[in-house]
């Protein structure tokens, strides 16, 4: 294919370890990026052949199909951490929870919620990830993207459209390449406190020993979305190898050979049942990756 420094490429790679559910995928090459420049390259050779391609993060809060006819690429080593006073720059590839501790670290205070989002930087930013009532967009300052034309540009938060689990880089051949946060002087013991006792709840209410993608629906307003499905009767209900969840029913796990059909069946049937008995309309919170 090509030859650029800081790039790897692998044929007809699997996917089934790159992303949450543990969906068994392949695509015609893995392209994984250890800075800008050989992104920039990568994808001028990539437009110039024709070749599609998507940019994967941690693969979670997604559903995947069996087969990708392009370039997979993973921003790998774009993940330093750079922290001045209250300022805090982070590359799109770094995880979520990397990024919460080093900031923890450094007695901040403002992404402790963020330590077991399972997603990089960039994926959480381009979706505005949340959690405990806080979201990417309440500290975020600005990030840098490549354009569709591969120009550096720098957005301010007030030039990005974002709302609930949402923004509209979702709806731009745009790709996060770094962002700065500004975060307040915290303590790290009260932070490390919070973190344990939300990890302490987490691991009794969420089907942690189970490959998923996280909640499945929104939550509607003034309610949630795991007790509409529990009240429909639908905990333990599958089909295939997708399950909604014993322990928490907003959660969809694969019990070990699920494909994206059956969890997008399995979605499908739920958003019906809701529906039907509860005449609330339930909000899909992952996302559906058609490569057709």
């Amino acid at each position: 294919m090509i030859n650029i420094k800081g790039v790897s490429i692998t044929e007809h790679a699997s996917l089934k370890n790159l992303n949450t559910y543990k969906l068994d995928s392949h695509a015609d090459y893995l392209i994984k990026v250890e800075t800008t420049e050989g992104l920039i390259e990568v994808l001028k050779y990539l437009k110039k052949e024709n070749i599609k391609y998507f940019i994967l993060g941690a693969g979670s809060n997604i559903i995947i199909d069996e087969y990708f006819k392009g370039a997979i690429i993973k921003l790998t080593g774009l993940n330093k951490i750079t922290i001045k006073d209250k300022t805090v720059t982070c590359e799109s590839g770094a995880m979520m929870g990397s990024l919460s501790c080093a900031t923890i670290d450094a007695n901040l205070t403002g992404l402790e919620w963020a330590i077991n989002i399972p997603g990089t930087v960039g994926g959480s930013i381009v979706g505005n990830a949340g959690a405990y009532k806080s979201e990417m967009f309440d500290t975020l300052i600005s990030i840098k993207v490549l354009d569709e034309f591969l120009n550096i540009k720098e957005l301010k938060k007030k030039d990005i459209k974002h709302a609930y689990r949402d923004t509209d880089l979702k709806r731009k051949n745009w790709i996060v390449l770094e962002a700065t946060f500004v975060l307040e002087q915290g303590n790290k013991e009260s932070s490390l406190e919070l973190i344990e006792d939300r990890k302490e709840r987490r691991k009794n209410t969420q089907p942690l020993d189970m490959p998923s993608a996280g909640s499945v629906f929104r939550n509607p307003e003034g309610d949630h979305a795991g007790r509409l499905i529990e009240a429909s009767g639908l905990k333990g209900y599958k089909i295939g190898g997708a399950e909604v969840s014993k322990k928490h029913a907003n959660f969809i796990v694969n019990t070990g050979n699920a494909t994206s059909n059956d969890i997008k069946n399995l979605i499908k049937y739920v958003h019906t049942q809701v529906l039907e008995k509860f005449g609330i309309d339930l909000i899909l919170e992952q996302e559906i990756i058609d490569w057709k």
